[in-house]
């Protein structure tokens, strides 16, 4: 989506969801910014920030994560992540595994593009 992501992720025992999450949007965070300085794009203004401890803000506060404790919950938020390109106001694509960003391709495929994705366990 232009203005958002889903991502669906299993913590390995020994570490906090709440860390992790920080950790990955500090990360994506930075690497945004240090893209948008490296090819002075003009963009990098669109995230100018007043905040007191950042000049620029990529992401949201108070991200929104749901856990996932039942198959039927996965499944549904799977096909929720995979169907919501296609939605009218996004028209990113015809069917779910033509959007370039979304792990659809792959459960219908088995390509890994990213080198990432991974079935989930079903149970």
């Amino acid at each position: 989506m232009p203005n958002h992501i889903h991502l669906i992720w299993q913590i390995q025992d020994g570490y906090k969801q709440g860390l992790i999450q920080m950790r990955f949007l500090k990360f994506t965070a930075q690497q945004m910014k240090f893209r948008l300085i490296d090819t002075k794009d003009e963009r990098l203004s669109w995230f100018l920030t007043n905040a007191k401890d950042r000049k620029y803000q990529f992401w949201e506060r108070n991200a929104l994560s749901v856990d996932l404790w039942t198959p039927e919950v996965f499944m549904q938020k799977l096909d929720y992540i995979h169907n919501n390109p296609l939605q009218d106001k996004w028209q990113l694509a015809k069917l779910p595994d033509k959007y370039r960003y979304s792990s659809a391709r792959f459960y219908e495929t088995e390509t890994d593009e990213f080198g990432f994705v991974k079935h989930h366990s079903g149970g």
